[in-house]
């Protein structure tokens, strides 16, 4: 029995140290020194200081464990890199958002409304917004897939009485050249952002410009809940605008985000695979209740298809209530 367990730690160390070194490796190259030259020799001298204790050190344990103390020191330089807001941005992040509360009336900068002609082409509209949080009615929910379906990009808007509704996406703070890659997203290659904009801004982009397939879902969430939500929001907003932060395409993405600000408010949230493999969100929602659970799940999720819509309804001034029209709604917000 004990040589089976120290068999299968042994296995298991050899697997850590493995995978260590290959993000180690891939950190020092994509991370470290704009010279390549420079960081191949980094890279080299890594490699070897991983290497080294498996031809000096026995027993294999011991070389493992050896072997990973130049990976823990790559992390701690690679925790160190630090983000800024102090590049130069593409144009459609180039402010970040803040917010000033007074009472229940929020006054929000830097709202993006911008007027595309194409995805690059457009006129910008950068805007001062003010909303009432004892109006706060309801939560929606945005998914728009660019490809395969296995993940997507996920967009929070808040229905506000009296005003249009406030999106809010996170997503990669670009600077100019620069497109957004996956593989780069779990490394330090992006900041983070919080947009804060008009329905017709980030939903025609996509359905519009990007050739993007969206839905809309209703969220079963009461006002209160929608409310707290919103002002943790505009509370992080507030905080990234002061200091700077990084994207992480597994802990810090457009989903995870979300759900680590839910569970700011409310620790019950679980932690779920489909958050990062965020195409299956909706399922994932619509099982713990949180949509209109009243019609099956495939045919809410076909009903929920406002890609069309939203290409028809334009540039309106009642976008949002355009593409809204005849879409699923949980009963308790139909009251």
């Amino acid at each position: 029995m004990a040589g089976a367990v120290g068999g299968l730690l042994r296995v298991g160390l050899a697997t850590l140290t493995a995978l260590l070194t290959l993000w180690g490796a891939a950190a020092i190259w994509i991370d470290g020194p704009d010279r390549r030259l420079l960081a191949g020799l980094l890279l080299v001298a890594f490699l070897g200081a991983v290497a080294l204790p498996f031809f000096r050190v026995r027993p294999l344990l011991h070389a493992c464990l050896w072997a990973l103390v130049p990976g823990a020191a790559g992390g701690g330089w690679w925790s160190s890199i630090p983000p800024s807001h102090d590049r130069d941005w593409q144009r459609d992040v180039a402010r970040t958002p803040t917010a000033e509360r007074h009472g229940s009336l929020v006054t929000v900068r830097d709202v993006r409304n911008f007027d595309y002609r194409t995805e690059t082409d457009f006129t910008e509209r950068w805007e001062e917004r003010s909303y009432d949080l004892d109006r706060v009615a309801g939560l929606d929910l945005f998914v728009s897939y660019w490809g395969p379906t296995l993940y997507a990009h996920t967009i929070l808007s808040w229905d506000v009485e009296g005003s249009s509704p406030i999106a809010a996406s996170i997503e990669t703070r670009r600077e100019r050249g620069e497109s957004y890659s996956a593989v780069l997203g779990f490394f330090r290659q992006f900041e983070l952002v919080y947009v804060l904009a008009d329905e017709r801004d980030v939903v025609r982009l996509r359905t519009g410009y990007r050739g993007e397939r969206v839905f809309l879902y209703r969220l079963d969430t009461p006002p209160a809940g929608a409310r707290a939500l919103l002002e943790q929001y505009l509370s992080e907003a507030n905080a990234l605008a002061r200091q700077p932060a990084w994207y992480n395409a597994f802990t810090e993405n457009c989903t995870t985000a979300i759900w680590r600000n839910v569970r700011a408010l409310s620790p019950g949230n679980p932690f779920d695979w489909r958050l990062v493999a965020n195409g299956h969100v909706d399922r994932m929602l619509y099982e713990r209740g949180h949509l209109d659970t009243s019609l099956p799940f495939e045919e809410l999720r076909a009903r929920s298809d406002v890609t069309e819509r939203a290409k028809a309804c334009g540039a309106r001034a009642d976008f949002s209530r355009c593409i809204r029209e005849g879409l699923p709604t949980p009963a308790a917000r139909r009251r």
